[in-house]
């Protein structure tokens, strides 16, 4: 392949080495995957600490599980170079001072490019200082501790506590849920319970499961029992090992999902990115249990979309699929904020802090309302907007009327 030899791909290769040796690497993703293996989607890489010695960790994402391997940073090179001239026709690096985006056209074509990152660090004394104190100054403002235990084990932090640079994302993401939580728990007064129970669906690495057991615990001292369920064993079984390493009480994960799942009693239900209608049978969950927290990020629109039919109208805008898929979309969560609003909840949608693997950051909170009102007028808003897109079925709708 003409790749093999393209100067542009050793620069590339060289300076991914000298991220991770300068310890200023914080993400490097190769994608695009055309190799022989059919699970496997991308390599996530990061510098982690073992031993006191700097590694590279490699995250092999697969459409069912990941694997985690460890590499010196000296075969690293090597180790990239193979995969672009093999196996990956994207790569993208994010060090602390620059981005550069590689891709390999199907003809070994290398097509590079390189910007400042947005981000980067100011460079004079004065500015360093400055950001050091507004930095601190944020710190005091965080709704997560960085030296909480569970981070450490997680790989969020590092031996001394400090962010690792690749999580730093992760960092974020974790302190935005509890931000958005601990308000929603200030509305309905669930710090003053006895006790609290926690259902997180495709709880995954756990890193907001153990963060939501952690806050209840420590924070607000409330005695809490946290069920994480996770569909691939391997993953239940870690996090159940993490949680024994740290001694934790009151956390479990279990194999499982969603539509299957039976639960009673749940205060608090949490379920990211469940894929399609499993979005409405988690919402469907946290209403039957009545739950008086709902938090949930949808994840794709597959039922709604090809039941959709717009006026003539609008056909012009609608001919470019990213726009039916944006209106599928807006619709598919309108109707489920609708139907939780008609049965007995106040509701939000809103952009959540982007997430480390998907560009997906929309949230839909519910928080159960404290007094009965009458919502015959929601329920004739949800059949003007199905008579108006022509949509026959919704699953959520749907779940609610097949009531025992």
């Amino acid at each position: 392949m003409s790749n093999l030899t393209s100067p542009e791909l050793n620069s590339f290769v060289q300076e991914c080495v000298n991220a991770l040796t300068d310890n200023r690497l914080q993400r490097l993703v190769f994608s695009k995957y055309r190799g022989d293996d059919k699970e496997l989607n991308r390599i996530a890489v990061r510098s982690v600490e073992l031993k006191n010695q700097l590694v590279a960790s490699c995250l092999y994402e697969y459409r069912t599980n990941h694997i985690t391997k460890n590499v010196e940073i000296t075969e690293t090179g090597a180790l990239f170079q193979q995969w672009l001239t093999a196996d990956f026709q994207s790569a993208h690096l994010i060090c602390s001072d620059w981005e550069v985006q590689l891709s390999i056209s199907k003809k070994g074509k290398v097509l590079i490019n390189k910007y400042r990152n947005k981000n980067a660090p100011k460079t004079s004394n004065k500015e360093n200082t400055e950001d050091s104190a507004m930095s601190h100054n944020r710190a005091k403002k965080r709704f997560v501790e960085q030296h909480r235990p569970y981070l450490r084990e997680l790989g969020i932090t590092d031996a001394k506590g400090e962010i690792i640079p690749a999580m730093s994302r992760k960092w974020k993401q974790i302190n935005k849920f509890i931000e958005v939580l601990s308000r929603a728990i200030d509305n309905t007064g669930l710090a003053e319970k006895n006790e609290v129970h926690i259902a997180d669906f495709g709880s995954g690495k756990a890193y907001l499961t153990f963060a939501v057991h952690d806050y209840f615990t420590d924070k607000l001292r409330v005695n809490t029992q946290v069920t994480g369920v996770e569909l691939r064993q391997g993953l239940v079984d870690l996090c159940n090992q993490t949680a024994s390493k740290l001694a934790l009480t009151g956390i479990k994960f279990e194999q499982g999902d969603v539509q299957h799942f039976k639960a009673q009693g749940i205060n608090i239900m949490i379920a990211l990115h469940a894929c399609d209608i499993a979005t409405d049978y988690a919402l469907h969950m946290g209403i039957s249990t009545g739950a008086e927290i709902i938090m949930c990020s949808p994840c794709c629109h597959k039922q709604i979309r090809p039941q959709m039919k717009s006026p003539d109208m609008l056909a012009p805008l609608l001919q470019h699929g990213i726009h039916m898929g944006q209106e599928a979309e807006m619709v598919t969560d309108g109707l489920r904020a609708l139907l939780l609003e008609a049965n007995g909840y106040d509701t939000q949608v809103f952009e959540f802090i982007s997430l480390e693997h998907t560009s997906k950051n929309k949230m839909i909170l519910a928080q159960k309302r404290q007094q009965p009102r009458d919502n015959s007028a929601i329920l004739e808003q949800i059949a003007g907007i199905k008579s108006f897109y022509g949509i026959k079925e919704q699953c959520l709708e749907t779940l609610l009327n097949s009531k025992p």
